[in-house]
């Protein structure tokens, strides 16, 4: 009887195993050397961290290196409170330089302001300044008009009122500034943000008028968006350049010196020292009836009327 043949299986290979462990103890060193990194930047961080609240609880001796915000919210909330400070000083000693009516009669108005739109001023739309030259009454356009506009709004009629009230019994002169943010504006009535701010000068001037102040009193100019308080770069700051200023100055010289240059690009000082300058004298004498020439501080040439013998006589 013939035998049954057992048929043998081929021999595999046996080591298929080492490429498939090869490929995983590969993925685990990618996978600790991931983990290695994140470690060392944590690490840092940590370090970074762990410093910066050393240097805090170390009292005298800490330092805002590590985390710059610190440092920068240091330097403004004592900018802020030295402007407290200086704001406090001058609502109790008033203008420097007592002594002088007109730098009282100032003073006097300053307080009067102060006291009269208190509220507008807590809510940041009015501002009140002084030295001895002149008083600073800043207004936000924003109260006065709307956007795009020079006719003043119904909010405006109240503010101005008790401002007319209040410098009426006074004889400074007065001018009245305008000033736009950097957007620009093209109408048929606007073309520039110069009529538009000169538009709105010319606004409050008209109403003052219309409120009682004697009009020889006035002047009103308009510095566009060329003159800016803050940086337009943000919503806040536009807002901030859009404003009205109204210059009540100690006498005509101060008034003509502040609206060659505008209020905030001219010093107190500066303004001071054009004042000591002497007045300049015509070099020709004027003939009887005929025309005087007159040169200006600012360099320029008027030409007047001299009197006839009649007048002199008279």
């Amino acid at each position: 009887m013939a035998r049954r043949h057992k048929h043998q299986e081929a021999a595999g290979n046996t080591e298929r195993w080492v490429v498939s462990y090869a490929d995983f103890i590969t993925l685990l060193l990618a996978f600790f050397v991931v983990m290695y990194s994140i470690s060392s930047v944590n690490e840092g961080k940590y370090r970074v961290l762990s410093e910066s609240l050393a240097g805090i609880f170390r009292g005298p001796d800490m330092s805002f290196d590590p985390v710059q915000v610190g440092d920068l919210q240091l330097r403004d909330t004592s900018r802020d409170i030295g402007l407290m400070d200086q704001a406090s000083a001058q609502q109790s000693a008033g203008i420097e330089g007592g002594g002088n009516p007109e730098t009282e009669q100032l003073q006097q108005i300053q307080s009067a302001a102060t006291a009269k739109f208190q509220e507008l001023i807590n809510d940041g739309e009015i501002s009140i300044s002084a030295n001895k030259l002149w008083v600073e009454i800043e207004i936000g356009s924003g109260v006065l008009f709307a956007s795009g506009s020079a006719t003043p709004a119904l909010s405006a009629d109240a503010i101005l009122e008790a401002l007319a009230s209040l410098l009426s019994p006074y004889e400074n002169p007065l001018h009245v500034e305008g000033y736009t943010d950097n957007q620009p504006i093209s109408s048929d009535q606007f073309p520039s943000n110069w009529e538009l701010s000169a538009a709105r000068a010319a606004g409050v001037v008209r109403m003052l008028a219309h409120f009682g102040i004697a009009p020889e009193r006035m002047a009103a100019v308009g510095y566009g968006q060329y003159q800016p308080k803050v940086s337009n770069l943000s919503a806040n700051g536009r807002r901030k350049n859009r404003r009205v200023v109204i210059i009540v100055s100690r006498d005509e010289r101060v008034q003509r010196a502040l609206s060659g240059y505008g209020s905030g690009y001219i010093s107190e000082d500066a303004v001071d020292n054009l004042l000591q300058q002497p007045r300049p004298q015509s070099a020709e004498a004027p003939a009887e009836g005929g025309i005087q020439r007159v040169e200006t501080e600012q360099g320029g040439v008027l030409f007047t009327q001299g009197e006839t013998p009649e007048q002199t006589q008279q």
